[in-house]
């Protein structure tokens, strides 16, 4: 063995046996490289992960896991032992005995931990647009109205936030905003108004607020020099992947924006790993995998490692698989003609071996055994190993709400992120602006309401004068008796006519 920092994973088998003493390990300083654990349900990728996250720990590496299915907590516990952890210790040569790992619980849902949130600022229109979807004339409008809250100084703290901005463009602030930067598609408006609220039905306005989460807190230690492992508990989010896939792409690219670049290190500064990452994927749009293509690709030269845990390598797009510099796989099931023919594909993602027939094995594989590939210091391939994973130190179960409430309370960050802060952001100072533009157009029509009822007493009151002046009079009179005249001469001319009628008559 080398003197140098090794992670300890397993043990060689050979033809299905163990070969005592014939160790299996990893070069930390390939972990930044990236790194795919994939297998069939029941055949021990949980497990593997927790192997990984206690070496990791253990030279002072901290790492963030999202538990999905709520059973990485026992990494918080002691393990005990039992005859096939004595029996695997022994095969391994390794001093096994149990170990609890210094844990810290977080939340993005109902789950107890400390609540992890972002500005919708610091999330930036880029991002922002990518997580909802948005077409290029959407993103447009959206990076012109970030810009618009810039220069007038409107805090985007969280989602009400951007709504308000949002009305205010379609609505009173159309006209300022186009006077300023262009023309206001109201359209795409609305449009990225139903994209903010399918993404609120699915929880989305927990990740956005403050006190923002400071992702330095993310790379502690404990007292003894162990790496802290940060557990987002995200147990109630698996109906939710539009929320999960938003939280990840937030995460990732807060810590490549806040970390210094490292180039080639001895050890990951930190090591995300994503569990169940199908979710992520699965209905992703084409500007989210892109956005995450880059990510991956950029995020290795600040000293950060990512591990993508799923069921099988086809979960994970391929520009992004083949970008993973080591792979722990498990045993594959092949029940259709279809399975077989992926496992077939499959075989293919590793080094060729003289050693091993993959194909047929990658369906052989028993539990807690798995094909493990990976770089060397150099990093150039390894050749590819049956290795029977170790026992874990910590407890192969999950922790009692109680342990985790526990946990929790003694926090040292519980003082700092376990509050609510609604500071003066762009909801109130646009909702006031809009309250006295309101207030005065409502005086303005007061006011032009009151000028119309002056000038139409003016005008009456003028009338009224001249009805009643002596010239009027006299025109009056005289209108009078023109008319009274005419109907004089009509009667008297009726008079003789029918006097000399009666005389005719006689």
């Amino acid at each position: 063995m080398s003197d140098e920092v090794t992670l300890l994973l397993g043990g060689v088998m050979v033809d299905f046996t163990p070969i005592d003493g014939k160790r299996v390990t990893l070069a930390p300083q390939s972990l930044n490289r990236h790194g795919l654990i994939a297998g069939a349900t029941g055949t021990g990728k949980t497990k593997s992960l927790q192997i990984l996250i206690e070496e990791l720990s253990d030279i002072g590496v901290p790492s963030v896991v999202m538990d999905i299915k709520g059973d990485i907590s026992g990494l918080g516990a002691k393990g005990t032992t039992n005859k096939v952890i004595e029996k695997r210790a022994h095969h391994i040569e390794m001093d096994w005995k149990g170990q609890e790992f210094p844990i810290e619980f977080m939340s993005i849902s109902n789950e107890p931990g400390l609540p992890l949130r972002s500005t919708v600022s610091e999330f930036g229109p880029v991002i922002l647009s990518k997580i909802l979807s948005l077409n290029n004339t959407q993103a447009s409008l959206l990076a012109m109205l970030f810009m618009y809250c810039d220069d007038k100084r409107l805090p985007l703290l969280d989602l009400d936030d951007l709504k308000t901005v949002l009305r205010y463009a379609a609505g009173e602030g159309k006209k300022e905003i186009q006077n300023m930067y262009g023309l206001v598609p109201v359209n795409s408006a609305h449009a990225i108004m139903r994209n903010i609220t399918q993404l609120e039905q699915q929880g989305g306005e927990r990740i956005f607020g403050e006190p923002s989460f400071d992702v330095a807190d993310l790379c502690r230690q404990d007292e003894n020099g162990k790496g802290l492992v940060n557990i987002i508990r995200i147990t109630d989010i698996q109906s939710k992947p539009a929320l999960f896939s938003a939280f990840m792409l937030a995460l990732l690219a807060e810590v490549f924006e806040i970390f210094p670049e490292k180039g080639d290190v001895d050890q990951p500064e930190l090591m995300i790993f994503i569990d169940e990452a199908h979710l992520i994927f699965k209905n992703a749009s084409d500007e989210l995998l892109d956005q995450l293509d880059i990510i991956i690709k950029l995020i290795r030269s600040k000293g950060i490692g990512v591990v993508f845990i799923t069921q099988t390598p086809d979960d994970i797009p391929e520009n992004i698989l083949s970008q993973l510099g080591f792979k722990i796989q498990h045993a594959l099931r092949a029940f259709t003609a279809k399975d077989r023919k992926a496992i077939k594909l499959m075989a293919q993602n590793f080094p060729e071996s003289d050693i091993y027939d993959i194909e047929a094995m990658l369906t052989e594989l028993g539990i807690g055994e798995a094909f493990i590939s990976s770089l060397d210091r150099k990093g150039r391939p390894t050749d590819i190993v049956h290795t029977l994973m170790r026992p874990p130190y910590s407890r192969m179960d999950v922790l009692s709400p109680k342990e985790i409430s526990s946990i929790v309370r003694e926090s040292e960050l519980i003082d700092t992120y376990y509050k609510t802060i609604d500071r003066e952001s762009a909801h109130e100072i646009l909702m006031e602006r809009v309250d006295e533009m309101l207030e005065e157009r409502e005086k303005q029509n007061t006011e032009k309401s009151k000028t119309t009822r002056r000038s139409s007493r003016v005008e009456k009151s003028t009338f009224e004068k001249i009805l009643t002046s002596p010239v009027a009079n006299s025109i009056a009179r005289e209108l009078t008796r023109g008319i009274l005249g005419i109907f004089g001469i009509s009667t008297t001319t009726r008079r003789r006519s029918s006097t000399s009628r009666s005389k005719t008559r006689k």
